[in-house]
């Protein structure tokens, strides 16, 4: 039963009851629409009050059900809305915690609205490339005024009810008990003889109104150049000022059903429910639970380190944090003080807030101080050789029961266990740089990582205000094998006649944040070419440099040697073609006896990008990721993949995966083309089937 019906005096009282947060989903809109019914029916209700859980009235539309049959059955939502509207007794709307986009339009709905004080109300439908489309951006104007609903719906956050105080949108502030309140509320209005108020029969005046919408069109369109849904809820919203309501409503839905249609829109749905997706970890016993972390160890004060610890700090929790010689540690604690005090000075943080932080860390230069944490996270140099110390060490002094974690980003982390005598405690937590900033956390799951392991680390990164991703065993686990495929094709387009510059523009132009070659100057070029040097010691083959070897042989690391790719003016970050680049890119091209052609950007974009798609269906095959959506979710929250393309995978499902296999079969046709672009298995199949990866 999704909702219940009860009848206290005069007043029947409705309560939506579809856990977790009463979406209005086709039953749920069903069971509000049949009681409404039961209740006009009966002589001896004389009004309804509408509620929902203590959780939510409603968080809004199922957005699992659009583009099924079940989004589309009556009564749908702008029906159930206009029903209840309708309605000759008085229906009142009792709001507590979430009252969102469709929860929000049906509250609108009502005659009258009551609620508590601290009940979140929003219209978020921009968050996912919509706008409201049941009478929300034609209701919330006549209620608040212009500025304040064209706000809510171009921001898409919500505001605490007490904020709407006096005004037409909330009646009453209740406290206590939320029900009982409405309850009375209704009792008042029915004994009071006041008369049903319906929002549609409100009259829109604002002598500035023009002038404000052309003021928000220019803004909001400065800000949402990628994104057509917060243009659209301007024009929407403006209906309001120049329609009559019905009207305004019948272009509300064109509005949104055209967006509903747009890649944007797609794309942002598709992350939406991606990340929930992420959270759902196969071939785990029910029930799991979660270790207790309540003392975080860390190893290494540096940049990663360093940004770790801030991560535990920031949720308020204790870390102890070790170097091996006081000069580190103490320099590591000053970086850390010194971000949160530039926290302080942008006003994001409180003075007593900062001290209250650093207070949480404890400083070390002893193993012996990790005898008591639930979990420590080495960030020390990414070498097997000295992982294989840091681990022998901790097993031996840390308690029973500690997870032991690594933050390698390609070591294998069944091996790291193997140094270890408690290798289901070991579990590999790859933080992405800057760690206190980047929002991905890639959870490397080894052969005999434990399932309560596994579920303390993606609890703890909900703790920590990260979205982590599962990821089996394999050189680079998902991001970094990922882009390593990526990085090689961007330098096939390099050796074919492109330059580095052409490369990062053209994929900047596609969305990217940074092109691999910036990106590759401001991590440090260092970093890759230790990475080719081990592979091809591991592999007993001789190291042949490429040019970006060559340029870290002649000391050009990036950023933080003033020149890799590009050369860097002292003080700035701005990339600067350089001869010395060009003359080794010449050079490797005469070696390898090549002419360079001209490339377009539509083909180093198609590479590029079909080299990531190809690797990640690789990653699938093998079962080292659970679900297409999760390379999306890595690549979107760790690599600067554009949000309105929704991750590489969803971009192959759009561009239609059969496209993207003749394209690859097309790379790796080509004279001594590498054998990773012949299109995986995985990627045939599903083009063949007609079937995307989402």
């Amino acid at each position: 039963m999704v909702v219940t019906y009860e009848v206290r005096g005069p007043v029947a009282v409705i309560t939506m009851d579809r856990p977790p947060v009463n979406s209005l989903g086709a039953a749920l809109r069903s069971g509000v629409a049949d009681a409404m019914d039961r209740a006009a029916a009966d002589a001896a209700v004389q009004a309804v009050v509408l509620t929902g859980s203590a959780r939510a009235f409603s968080a809004g539309a199922d957005v699992t059900e659009f583009g099924t049959p079940n989004a589309l059955r009556e009564p749908n939502l702008r029906v159930l809305i206009g029903l209840v509207e309708a309605m000759d007794k008085l229906v009142v709307a009792a709001i507590g915690g979430q009252c969102l986009g469709g929860g929000f339009e049906l509250a609108m709905g009502c005659h009258f609205r009551v609620a508590l004080a601290d009940a979140q109300l929003g219209l978020p439908e921009v968050k996912i490339g919509l706008l409201p489309g049941a009478t929300g951006t034609q209701r919330l104007p006549r209620l608040i005024g212009l500025e304040g609903a064209l706000n809510m719906a171009v921001s898409g956050n919500p505001v605490a009810a007490a904020k709407f105080a006096g005004t037409k949108l909330i009646d009453q502030i209740v406290e206590g008990d939320l029900a009982a309140g409405a309850v009375a509320f209704a009792n008042t209005v029915l004994a009071e003889k006041r008369p049903i108020q319906r929002v549609r029969d409100l009259k829109m005046k604002d002598p500035t109104g023009e002038a404000f919408l052309q003021f928000a069109r220019n803004t909001v369109g400065a800000m949402s150049k990628n994104f057509p849904a917060p243009l659209k809820c301007v024009e929407a919203v403006a209906l309001s000022l120049t329609k009559p309501f019905d009207e305004g409503v019948r272009l509300e839905r064109e509005l949104f059903m055209a967006l509903m249609a747009t890649p944007e829109s797609r794309a942002l749905r598709h992350v939406f429910a991606a990340e929930r997706a992420a959270a759902k970890i196969p071939g785990l016993p029910e029930g799991t639970q979660p270790r207790k972390i309540a003392r975080v160890g860390v190893i290494g004060a540096g940049t990663m380190g360093g940004g770790i610890t801030m991560n535990f700090l920031n949720a308020g929790i204790p870390v102890v944090l070790l170097e091996m010689k006081q000069e580190a540690l103490d320099k590591g604690l000053g970086t850390i003080r010194r971000n949160y005090e530039n926290s302080m000075k942008k006003g994001k943080l409180k003075p007593e807030q900062v001290e209250q932080r650093m207070a949480l860390v404890t400083p070390t230069l002893s193993y012996d101080a990790f005898a008591d944490v639930d979990l420590v996270i080495e960030a020390v140099f990414e070498d097997m050789g000295v992982k294989e110390t840091v681990f022998r060490t901790l097993d031996g002094v840390c308690k029973p029961g500690a997870i032991l974690a690594s933050n390698t980003s390609y070591l294998d982390l069944n091996k790291i266990a193997e140094f270890t005598k408690r290798p289901a405690d070991v579990i590999g937590l790859h933080f992405f740089s800057p760690a206190n900033v980047m929002r991905l956390l890639e959870v490397v799951r080894g052969d005999k990582t434990a399932p309560d392991v596994l579920v303390t680390a993606t609890t703890l990164a909900k703790t920590i205000k990260k979205i982590a991703v599962v990821s089996g065993v394999c050189d680079g686990f998902i991001g970094n094998r990922m882009l390593a495929r990526y990085g090689a094709a961007a330098m096939g387009l390099i050796n074919a006649g492109a330059s580095p510059q052409q490369v990062d523009g053209a994929l900047q132009k596609f969305g990217l944040a940074m092109g691999p070659f910036r990106m590759g100057d401001l991590a440090g070029l260092d970093i890759g070419w230790a990475t080719r040097k081990r592979k091809a010691a591991e592999a007993g083959v001789p190291f042949t440099p490429g040019v970006a070897d060559k340029l870290c042989e002649a000391g050009r690391f990036g950023q933080k040697t003033g020149a890799g790719w590009y050369r860097y003016v002292p003080g700035a970050r701005d990339p600067i073609p350089d001869e010395v680049t060009e003359k080794l890119i010449a050079e490797h091209r005469a070696s390898l006896g090549i002419l360079p052609r001209k490339v377009s950007d539509e083909e180093v974009v198609q590479r590029c990008l079909f080299a990531l798609v190809n690797e990640g269906a690789r990653i699938l095959e093998e079962g080292i990721a659970a679900r297409a959506s999760d390379l999306d979710i890595v690549y979107l929250n760790g690599y600067g993949h554009p949000l309105h393309r929704g991750g590489p995978m969803l971009y192959a499902d759009t561009v239609g995966l059969p496209n993207v296999a003749r394209a690859l079969k097309k790379f790796a046709a080509e004279p001594g083309a590498d054998p990773s672009w012949q299109p995986a298995p995985l990627l045939v199949k599903l083009a063949e089937d007609g079937k995307s990866f989402n």
